[in-house]
Formats: structure tokens, C-alpha cells, sequence
């Protein structure tokens, strides 16, 4: 899907229906979206859109061995996507929605091209941005999702408008849900039944 991108702003707290419709629609017929999280912009495909996937890494310039996030609506639509034990339970239900990427093992749910080739796991998130969920909330899929980290650049983009006039011309639209933090998430693997640090970002770990 290609035509001009479309520039769709909506109020970050209350973010309006019709606006979020037409973001659906995009997602559905195959688009490709930049959108708000807690950890600045990301970009957006629907979970079984391999060539908007292509296109992600295309923008990003990423090699096929870049992990994509899986973003959920919330922590069950996350245990359709993971193998969640009755531990790794408990510790998300206290975590999410939060500032967290959690690595679990991947269900059959997931298509193997987005599972890591070893460990056959998976990065997911179910994030507190009101403008995501209420996207999310059309969908009985997750999207799959990378931070907006323009190639050259270490932080993620946090306007909507710049994204627009930057990368406009390879999405098909933005969602512009006003200013997103850039302080990375807090990445934990709890493909054991410990989960372990990998990155120290907004959310504190605790074990």
C-alpha cells in the first residue's frame, strides 16, 4: 500500500474515533504507520503483514537479524503471542501496561521469521500510552512494531509533525498523538523462570 501519506492527530488523552478509524483502515489494508508509545515514535504493521515488516526495515535500514516487538493490548492478548508460565504471570500482571519489553518464548501464534532463530523467543509489549491502546483495542492481532530511530540518530523521534515531513514519503500514516518520551524501555528476558536484565531504560526491575 502506497499513496500520499496521511497526517492523523488526535487528542492524547481522549483520542477521537473517527481519526482512529481511519488508522485502522490504513493497518488493515496492508500500511505501514509511525505512532505514539511511552518510549517515543515507533513504527507500525499489522502481525501477519510480512511485506510492511520488509518496509519497516527498509525505513530503519535493518538487517534481517533485527528482533521486531510485538505490541499487545494488554496482558491477555499478550498470552495468545508468549508461553507464559504461572511466575512470568504474576510479574507482568504487576508490570503492564508499563514502560517493559519483555523476551518470553514465542507461541505458535507467532510467524517464525519474527522469532529469534535459537532461543525461538520474542520481544512484547503492552505499553501505557492511551493513544496506542486505543488503537490496539480495534484489533484481535497485535502490531508488529521497532522504535522510530532514524538511521545516524541514538533516540527515538517524539513529534509527529517531523516524522511527517522526514519519512512521510515511505509511510502510509502518521498518527500524531502528541509528544512522546524517549527514555528507552526496560528490557527483561524471562524466558527462565528468573527474569534477567538486559537493558535499563523508564521501568525499574526488580527480581
Amino acid at each position: 500500500m502506497r499513496k500520499d501519506c496521511q497526517y492523523i492527530s488526535v487528542h492524547p488523552d481522549n483520542p477521537q474515533e473517527r481519526q482512529l478509524k481511519q488508522v485502522v483502515e490504513i493497518l488493515n489494508s496492508g500500511g505501514v504507520i509511525a505512532y505514539p508509545t511511552e518510549s517515543g515514535y515507533a513504527l507500525g504493521c499489522l502481525l501477519d503483514n510480512k511485506e510492511g515488516a520488509d518496509r519497516i526495515r527498509a525505513i530503519r535500514r535493518l538487517d534481517e537479524k533485527h528482533d521486531f516487538t510485538i505490541m499487545c493490548k494488554d496482558l491477555s492478548n499478550l498470552s495468545e503471542y508468549a508461553k507464559v508460565g504461572n511466575i512470568q504471570f504474576r510479574y507482568l500482571k504487576s508490570h503492564l501496561p508499563g514502560p517493559y519489553t519483555f523476551i518470553l518464548p514465542a507461541s505458535r501464534e507467532v510467524p517464525r521469521r519474527l522469532q529469534t532463530p535459537k532461543k525461538k523467543s520474542i520481544g512484547l509489549r503492552v505499553t501505557p500510552n492511551i493513544v496506542a491502546n486505543h488503537l490496539l483495542e480495534y484489533f484481535d492481532k497485535p502490531l508488529i512494531s521497532v522504535s522510530l530511530i532514524l538511521p545516524g540518530e541514538e533516540l527515538p523521534m517524539t513529534d509527529g509533525w517531523s516524522i511527517q515531513e522526514q519519512i512521510g514519503h515511505a509511510l502510509d500514516a502518521v498518527l500524531d498523538g502528541g509528544f512522546g518520551g524517549f527514555e528507552p524501555t526496560t528490557v527483561i528476558d524471562f524466558t527462565d523462570d528468573v527474569p534477567v536484565l538486559i537493558r535499563q531504560g523508564q521501568g525499574e526491575f526488580s527480581e
